[in-house]
């Protein structure tokens, strides 16, 4: 076992324990259940590969007197973790008209399964007559011909395979509408499936070592393999769907900063919470920042809509081939609306005065109904902003701006010679 090695399964330690340090937080801001077993999964993750790696498992051995000690508790966290995500299972895959005390009933029965498996195994461990090199990948084989470590890994391989097959099972009629569950249940049944070659893998190879024979040694090493990526996979479950949610949120966040710059930046700094507000914030807690930019979005919107004209709506329909969908239609028409009332409010005696006044120099009749979106419902309301801002530089925002700017000269050029023709 060389230092790279110890490397690895120490880098491994320190993400899942950073990962579990995570989700220890968001249960503090929010207790559930899930999130509880979440943080366990991994901190019990965390632990197991520390202990896993060779430093950890000399150490573990010289501290006891016992080279093979540390066998023991990486054999039952692995055991604890899968039990873990199967737990979660049970609890996300309840049919609708399932009634709660089935549901807990069940997870009562497995978790007291796991319990039972786990005090099992410690007893006839610890009776075991251990000799020989100490190798924890070839542990299974080595040692098989120990009537307590066939004992030991009878149960262990009994409660995996149930347990793993089980999960998969369940998570294949999954019924649940949050898309984070859906993911974490896919992810869940494909790993505990991959698990389940472990099984395959280690079970003939430990009865054929039971008897003497070491063929098939090879093969359940193998089948380690098949464990360590069902483990990733399930991991991956449990943090895909949150980290996939933090990348989008992060993607939004600098997508809405142009929007922001154009309708609060440039139009009233007093709508900003603090002066951080004009940074992109890409980093940390994300979604808090988000949330905050969308509401100053919006008050910085109410703030120009009174200079919102119907003139750029027109000229945006004028120009639109009708190739839009009628999301992006409606984008642009907000985006090219947004940046004229942008405009002409800065050029008003309004933007002069103090933040939170109401303004009166746009004409009412004028911008009432112009600026679409007004109906659109809270939970909507990210996404549409989303792609206004990146409608902004839409070329058709540009020719309905020009457009407009060109019939509104057109327009003025009457009033100016009125006068000198009634002097004739």
């Amino acid at each position: 076992m060389s230092d790279p090695t110890t490397a690895v399964y120490l880098l491994m330690t320190v993400i899942f324990l950073f990962i579990a340090g995570w989700k220890t937080l968001a249960f503090l801001r929010g207790p559930t259940v899930p999130l509880a077993l979440i943080a366990t999964a991994f901190f019990v993750g965390g632990v197991v590969y520390a202990i896993a790696s060779p430093a950890g498992y000399r150490f573990l051995g010289e501290e006891f007197g016992q080279p093979r000690i540390a066998t023991l508790p990486i054999y039952i966290g692995i055991l604890a973790c899968y039990a873990d995500t199967h737990i979660l299972t049970l609890l996300w895959t309840p049919a609708h008209d399932t009634p709660r005390s089935k549901v807990r009933r069940t997870v009562t029965l497995w978790t007291t399964a796991y319990g039972l498996a786990i005090t099992a195994m410690t007893l006839v461990f610890l009776g075991a007559d251990l000799d020989g090199p100490a190798d924890p990948l070839r542990f299974n084989t080595q040692q098989a011909d120990d009537r307590h470590v066939q004992v030991f890994l009878m149960i262990l391989l009994g409660v995996l395979a149930c347990g793993t097959l089980n999960t998969w099972q369940r998570s294949r009629r999954a019924e649940s509408a949050n898309p984070q569950v859906r993911h974490a249940l896919t992810w869940f049944g494909g790993s505990m499936l991959v698990t389940f070659g472990y099984v395959l893998c280690s079970a003939p190879a430990i009865i054929l070592a039971a008897f003497g024979h070491q063929e098939l040694q090879t093969l359940g090493v193998f089948g380690s393999y098949f464990g360590i990526l069902g483990c990733l996979g399930t991991c991956y479950g449990m943090t895909g769907a949150a980290l996939s949610a933090w990348l989008r949120e992060r993607r939004d966040s600098a997508a809405l900063q142009p929007l922001w710059k154009l309708v609060v930046g440039d139009v009233d700094t007093g709508l900003m919470y603090s002066p951080t507000s004009a940074k992109p914030h890409l980093w940390g807690a994300v979604r808090v920042v988000l949330t905050r930019r969308i509401i100053e979005i919006l008050d910085g919107i109410r703030t120009v809509q009174p200079w919102a004209s119907a003139d750029i709506v027109q000229a945006v329909h004028e120009l639109e081939d009708g190739t839009l969908p009628p999301d992006e239609l409606e984008a642009v028409v907000t985006a090219a609306v947004l940046r004229d009332a942008a405009a002409r409010y800065r050029a008003s005696p309004e933007a002069a005065r103090t933040a939170g006044k109401q303004h009166r120099s746009a004409p009412a009749s004028q911008a009432a109904g112009v600026l679409p979106g007004r109906q659109t419902a809270a939970q909507d309301e990210r996404a549409r902003l989303v792609r206004v801002a990146r409608a902004l530089p839409h070329p058709l925002v540009d020719a309905a701006l020009e457009r407009a700017a060109t019939t509104r000269a057109a327009a003025a050029e009457p009033s100016v010679e009125e006068p000198a023709a009634g002097h004739r």
